[in-house]
């Protein structure tokens, strides 16, 4: 618990990795914000196909986030979030 205490209010100055909102801590191994934290559970629950409308090249950031789930999901992908992320980080903090 103290680890935690220690590391949050650093985490909270660092923007989302995904769309650049105000961070709320490391979710699924990336620091996210909770609306990205959000999306990538749902993305993940259960089988999703989403397409892109457009060249497959949108901007993903805090005012577009919303805008094309697909660019959203390869992003958090890419950055490296998965449902084990979020095993590694409370590892991490014990």
């Amino acid at each position: 618990m103290l680890a935690e205490n220690l590391i949050s209010p650093q985490i909270e100055i660092i923007p989302c990795k995904v769309c650049g909102d105000k961070s709320s801590g490391v979710h699924y191994g990336v620091i996210t914000c909770e609306g990205c934290k959000g999306f990538f559970r749902r993305s993940q629950s259960s089988v999703v196909n989403y397409q892109c409308p457009r060249n497959k090249q949108c901007v993903v950031d805090r005012v577009n986030r919303n805008r094309c789930q697909y660019c959203r999901l390869q992003k958090c992908l890419k950055l490296g979030m998965s449902r084990d992320g979020e095993l590694s980080t409370v590892l991490l903090l014990l």
